[in-house]
């Protein structure tokens, strides 16, 4: 996560608290995505900040990120609920008040991603798919595994594709979010459902993606 707001507004005046604030919190903190998830620290975030009654410009600023980071408005009204009997009425007041002003234009180009969060548009490998995914890869680079989240729009899928490996290999689906599809070749298509595992040997020429609606 890049910031830079601490440079742009203490950089000069107090350029060692900025440093803290965009390098470290933003910079290394946030970043540890395989500990914690970005859509759980931003809940976490929100939490902490109504939990002290901290109800100005930086409570919006974390609602458009939880936003970004995949928490949809059904859970941030429900996260806001939660909170109110635990930190306080009117500090749940307040921030339903900012987050009906982020989530006015609705959620739906954010909120997709389920638990790990939306991604960065697939454009690699957009001449494999029809239609419109993104790509959060999991995993670091030298890690001997890639776990990769991929979010599909409504109606987008894969072409036909096999995963070749001389040894091992295939690939291990699992639908986390939303409602999709999965087909081997010369076998039905396969409804897919949050929580769906699906494991693909190597060599297997098959497809998958998201549903129509």
């Amino acid at each position: 996560m890049k910031q830079t707001a601490g440079h742009d507004a203490l950089g000069e005046f107090a350029p060692e608290f900025a440093h803290l604030n965009d390098d470290i919190l933003f910079g290394e903190v946030w970043d540890r995505e395989s500990l914690l998830s970005l859509k759980l620290r931003s809940i976490a975030t929100v939490s902490a900040l109504i939990g002290k009654g901290i109800t100005d410009n930086s409570l919006k600023y974390h609602l458009a990120t939880a936003k970004n980071n995949g928490v949809s408005k059904t859970e941030m009204a429900e996260l806001l609920t939660h909170l109110a009997f635990y930190a306080g009425w009117p500090n749940a007041w307040a921030a339903f008040n900012m987050a009906k002003e982020v989530y006015a234009d609705g959620d739906e180009a954010t909120s997709h991603g389920g638990f790990f969060g939306l991604g960065e548009p697939n454009d690699a490998y957009a001449k494999y798919f029809s239609g419109q995914s993104y790509l959060k890869v999991l995993t670091k680079p030298d890690d001997p595994l890639t776990i990769s989240n991929v979010t599909f729009e409504p109606g987008c899928r894969n072409n036909w594709h096999v995963h070749h490996a001389k040894s091992g290999g295939g690939q291990v689906l699992i639908c986390v979010d939303g409602e999709g599809w999965y087909q081997e070749a010369g076998k039905p298509t396969q409804s897919l459902h949050p929580g769906d595992i699906v494991e693909i040997p190597a060599g297997v020429k098959h497809w998958h993606g998201a549903k129509k609606d």
